[in-house]
């Protein structure tokens, strides 16, 4: 029998004598999809089988045929941004936006792989010509994030089709029900079924997917944990791509801001969009110390009029729950540790109902802490820091293992330039929030937030590789050293 689980958005039950994973509602706790379990040898062999006559189409027919996916998620906009929104937890207003990138990821994918992946001829002496062309992988694996469970596997899934790879998606365990949807809309598009395959499962499966010898590679957006134990999973198969996108601990440093409402609620909206759950979410707010008064009392100002809410309430939210009662629970012990190592609270993290992961947004003063931890903090809490001049502020802004986003906000462009050329990370903003990354440019960090495998535009780079060929219309070739003169017998 099912049993009714409240307190979790995804767990395994055992039915009958089978396995399957149920989701539900993170704000209500009402079930809202159940599926079987999956097998990750079957899925990837289904996918090694179709991928030979999907590489042998032209890059057009691909192309058509996400062009294809493209208007049959249009067509179920609002079907799919609902059910975004009851798995997640997110605003309804968010997930439409979110439907809307799916939609816009398919040209902007375009676009990047002629840019990116494009075939060239050179011409060289005595008629030869020096070509540069892209192929195909094979079959990729594809494991997705809970926070955009549509928007961000399919930013590896549709460049990765049209370089002419078969894929294989797991979802993460808390938003099955959004990935299978996202893959019937490939089907539904005429994409071969055995093109596009699912993988139903949680952790195990995940593991089981990325060690399968048939696959050339893998595809990762999660947390900086994982992205490491799939990095020494993958030491011993260097001849496979390994793509990590990972999380941050970003830092959004505000310095002589003329504007201060502008800036309070970019700081607001860097910190606790998603209830905090991007990995581009500022995390550390970095303050010239005796002047930041005025925009903390503008910021506190904000916080208090956040609704935070069920996804489908009116008015709408401006954040939703976390996915679950035990990310919230995490969160909570995270920032219960800030408090013990000597955090000073301006906004307190309050959980109104307490057996649902709804977080209020935080804002804690942690500049007196010596050694404060290093983490990403996956919820919506915001970490103050005091520093006594510019220079610190970028030494500050630098204090982490991760490298994702960055943004400063105010300043001169002498400043911007000095901040940009002194912050390690691969999003750098200016007078933006630091989750302001567009599609249509390169996404990806450094140290712990990555493996320098950038994605949005140019995830084409490693869904294909580049042929370097040498070619001419007849062969020429004669050796022109080291041999016997044929006229002179040997003593």
């Amino acid at each position: 029998m099912h049993r009714h689980v409240k307190d979790r958005s995804a767990v395994v039950e055992r039915v009958g004598t089978g396995v399957t994973l149920t989701s539900t509602n993170p704000a209500t706790g009402e079930e809202i999809w159940s599926g079987a379990i999956g097998n990750a040898a079957a899925e990837v062999a289904a996918a090694r089988a179709a991928w030979p006559a999907w590489a042998a189409h032209s890059a057009a027919y691909r192309i058509e045929a996400v062009r294809r996916f493209a208007n049959v998620v249009r067509k179920k906009e609002t079907e799919f941004a609902e059910l975004i929104a009851r798995e997640t937890g997110k605003p309804l207003w968010e997930t439409r936006t979110e439907v809307a990138a799916v939609v816009n990821k398919v040209e902007i994918s375009i676009d990047a792989y002629a840019e990116r992946s494009p075939q060239r001829k050179l011409e060289a002496a005595l008629g030869n010509r020096v070509a540069v062309r892209h192929k195909p992988h094979g079959v990729l694996a594809v494991l997705g994030p809970y926070n955009f469970p549509a928007h961000l596997p399919n930013g590896h899934i549709v460049p990765a089709l049209i370089a002419g790879n078969a894929v294989v998606f797991k979802p993460s365990e808390k938003t099955p029900a959004t990935g299978e949807f996202l893959v019937r809309c490939f089907h539904d598009a005429k994409i071969p079924h055995g093109v596009v395959r699912l993988l139903i499962g949680g952790p195990e499966q995940g593991r089981a997917l990325a060690g399968e010898p048939g696959i050339d590679g893998l595809l990762f957006t999660g947390s900086a944990r994982a992205g490491m134990a799939l990095h020494r999973q993958f030491t011993e198969t260097p001849q496979k791509i390994l793509a990590l996108e990972l999380g941050g601990n970003n830092p959004l440093v505000v310095w002589s801001c003329k504007d201060v409402a502008a800036a309070a609620a970019i700081v607001v909206q860097s910190a606790y969009l998603s209830a905090g759950q991007r990995c581009t979410a500022a995390r550390r707010l970095i303050v010239e110390d005796g002047k930041e008064e005025a925009l903390l009392d503008a910021v506190k100002q904000l916080i208090d009029r956040l609704i935070v809410d069920q996804p489908f309430a009116d008015p709408q939210p401006f954040m939703g729950p976390l996915i679950d009662n035990a990310a919230a629970d995490h969160v909570q012990e995270q920032w219960l540790n800030l408090m013990m190592k000597g955090g000073k609270p301006l906004c307190r993290l309050d959980r109104p109902a307490k057996d649902r992961p709804f977080l209020t947004p935080a804002l804690i003063d942690v500049s007196d802490i010596r050694e404060r931890p290093d983490e990403e903090i996956f919820g919506p809490v915001l970490q103050l820091v005091r520093v006594k001049d510019f220079d610190a502020a970028i030494a500050e802004a630098n204090n982490t293992r991760f490298g994702l986003a960055a943004s400063l906000l105010g300043g001169s462009p002498e400043m911007y330039d000095k901040f940009w050329a002194g912050v390690r990370a691969g999003v750098i903003n200016w007078n933006k929030p630091t989750n302001g990354a567009p599609s249509n440019a390169p996404f990806g960090g450094i140290g712990l937030s990555g493996n320098h495998r950038p994605s949005a535009f140019y995830a084409a780079d490693y869904c294909a590789y580049p042929v370097t060929s040498s070619e001419a219309d007849r062969i020429r070739a004669a050796l022109g050293e080291g041999l016997r003169d044929p006229n002179m017998q040997e003593d």
